[in-house]
């Protein structure tokens, strides 16, 4: 795997990940804020987000995008892997190398779905986040979640 820093030449690409990533989530919950961007706001997304691209031979595969809220505190925006290519490891390696880069993380947050089991176990089994709370975005219920050191 490899992995590039996103910027503003990326965001067709980015694009094209996020609505494969997240298609399912629109379809479920009739809106989802990372599916069908347009290049004007993947653009005003890059200027507040950081974005981490995930590569398998050449071919962009996944994405986590994520913000410094404070010093060592981090807010993950979204972490999505393209349709064809989900549960190979690509999201576990991504968060994987976001921390890597970030050792100076002492906490890190992010949000996901209350009904996406999948995405629960994965942040909880996988990397021991804990939920911390549940709030609406949308229409959607979502849980808070929180890694600290």
């Amino acid at each position: 795997m490899e992995y590039k820093y996103a910027d503003i030449d990326d965001s067709k690409v980015l694009i094209e990940i996020y609505n494969s990533a997240f298609y399912d989530d629109y379809l479920r919950y009739g809106w989802c804020p990372a599916y069908g961007r347009t290049k004007e706001s993947m653009e005003k997304s890059l200027m507040e987000y950081h974005k981490i691209i995930a590569y398998d031979q050449s071919k962009a595969v996944g994405v986590i995008s994520y913000r410094i809220a404070e010093p060592g505190e981090y807010y993950i925006g979204c972490l999505g892997v393209i349709k064809e290519e989900q549960g190979r490891g690509i999201g576990t390696s991504l968060m994987k190398y976001f921390m890597d880069e970030h050792p100076d993380w002492d906490e890190i947050t992010l949000v996901t779905p209350k009904d996406k089991e999948s995405n629960i176990k994965f942040y909880t089994r996988r990397f021991d986040f804990e939920i911390i709370g549940e709030k609406k975005e949308g229409n959607t219920a979502v849980l808070l979640f929180s890694l600290k050191r």
